[in-house]
């Protein structure tokens, strides 16, 4: 576990905006009445976004400047969120009813897509056995703001070189021009892609980022950021094949 504020927050039709960023509230003070920014529960180190698709576009869009500026404003105020800050949202498959499809400029703004599929037998065993026993399973800290700070700042210093980074940048400008693609990824992919290939370097005990790296961290990174074609969409193809025949078609 990590010693971090969190918050949760669940994702409904009726949703508002001032729900997740906060709201200005009058107070009475000494016979004279105020305004005070009660702040939302987009204020914590860590927030999860349950079921986002639920959540109008409106109140989708309140995610943008927490996200990208790390801060919200409110009225003629700018309030900074706390460092480390990062989102997690979860969403039902677009074919459920009562859904709304992500804005492109929304998808963006998430580092990384991460499929979940059903845990195998030997998975859901061990799920079933944690929560069906007498005594529940024990948490301890393993890590603090300031170190995950530490950590964060230690990614960036990995160094790689330039030949892999145009490597990266290729991939992601080749989704500009690939065939079955309408849109493809904006220059956050490119950030994204390098920011994640020397964190997966950092993980994997080496000081230098490798190829492999790369295409490991493509196709979380891009598969939201990509908007297939119709006739891409109609014949089943995927966003992760189309990534594939990226990775293998650039040099």
């Amino acid at each position: 576990a990590m010693d971090l504020s969190f918050s949760r927050i669940q994702c409904t039709p009726d949703l508002m905006p001032s729900d997740i960023t906060g709201t200005m509230i009058v107070e009475e003070h000494a016979g004279e009445k105020r305004f005070r920014f009660e702040r939302g529960p987009v204020f914590a180190n860590i927030v999860l976004a349950d079921e986002i698709n639920r959540a109008s576009p409106k109140t989708q869009s309140a995610f943008l400047e927490a996200m990208q500026e790390k801060q919200i404003t409110a009225g003629n105020e700018t309030y900074k969120l706390d460092a480390p800050f990062f989102v997690l949202a979860t969403q039902n498959p677009i074919e459920m009813e009562g859904t709304f499809p992500l804005p492109e400029a929304q998808l963006d703004r998430f580092m990384m897509k991460i499929l979940m599929d059903y845990p195998t037998v030997v998975e859901e065993r061990a799920i079933v056995s944690r929560y069906t026993a007498a005594s529940e399973p024990s948490v301890n800290r393993v890590i603090g703001a300031d170190t995950l700070l530490k950590l964060q700042h230690l990614t960036r210093e990995v160094p790689i070189s330039e030949e892999l980074t145009s490597h990266a940048i290729n991939i992601v400008t080749a989704t500009r021009k690939w065939k079955n693609l309408e849109y493809g990824s904006s220059p956050r992919a490119s950030i994204a892609l390098i920011l994640t290939a020397k964190a997966r370097a950092l993980i994997h005990g080496r000081n230098f980022v490798s190829k492999e790296d790369i295409h490991a961290m493509a196709p979380p990174i891009l598969r939201h950021r990509i908007i297939l074609t119709f006739e891409a969409e109609r014949t089943g193809v995927t966003q992760d094949q189309i990534v594939a025949e990226i990775i293998n078609g650039v040099k």
